[in-house]
């Protein structure tokens, strides 16, 4: 059964991206002391902002191709970019979501569809610098969503639960996904 918080949290991170939509805008959070006006909004920790990391999906992957990329072992490996692309993109971001601890040891930049589920791998708009200290009403960490995605992972390549809705649950909330899914 889900969670009520969980529920009660991506209710009201839809609720604010749909008003921040209609109003023509972006969510912003207040910037950090020192630093300028930060453009991503940390309201929906433990997700990232969907006007900044909506999720980008690889083409090259597909439902057809799933058995010869994400289910071969080393696949995410063969794709991930390096940590100097990753990294100079986390201290941009950190400032982007306005965060006020920009120690980049603190955030894992995760990729918000996974690498494991067919996420595009260096497309900024499927990358953000996600909180390993807990955040949002459950204190969810980047390691809690590592879980949701190995299980994820294991579903799509068991051939339990097809690769669109996967992604489409994770990208849409991580919390949630597996239980939108019928996997937990």
């Amino acid at each position: 059964m889900p969670h009520p918080q969980r529920l009660a949290a991506s209710a009201a991170a839809l609720a604010l991206a749909v008003a921040v939509l209609a109003a023509g805008g972006t969510a912003q959070a207040a910037p950090a002391a020192g630093t300028a006006a930060a453009t991503c909004s940390q309201a929906f920790l433990p997700l990232p902002d969907p006007s900044c990391t909506p999720g980008v999906t690889n083409p090259d992957v597909t439902e057809d191709t799933v058995d010869d990329t994400i289910c071969v072992a080393g696949y995410s490996k063969s794709i991930r970019p390096p940590t100097s692309y990753t990294n100079r993109l986390k201290v941009k971001q950190i400032g982007e979501y306005g965060y006020e601890n920009t120690d980049t040891a603190d955030y894992e930049e995760d990729h918000h569809i996974p690498l494991s589920l067919g996420g595009h791998p260096t497309d900024p708009r499927n990358l953000w610098p996600q909180p390993r200290y807990g955040t949002g009403p459950d204190d969810l960490t980047a390691a809690d969503k590592d879980k949701v995605e190995y299980k994820l992972y294991r579903a799509v390549c068991n051939h339990r639960v097809d690769l669109r809705p996967a992604q489409r649950a994770i990208a849409t909330d991580w919390t949630t996904a597996l239980s939108v899914l019928g996997l937990d």
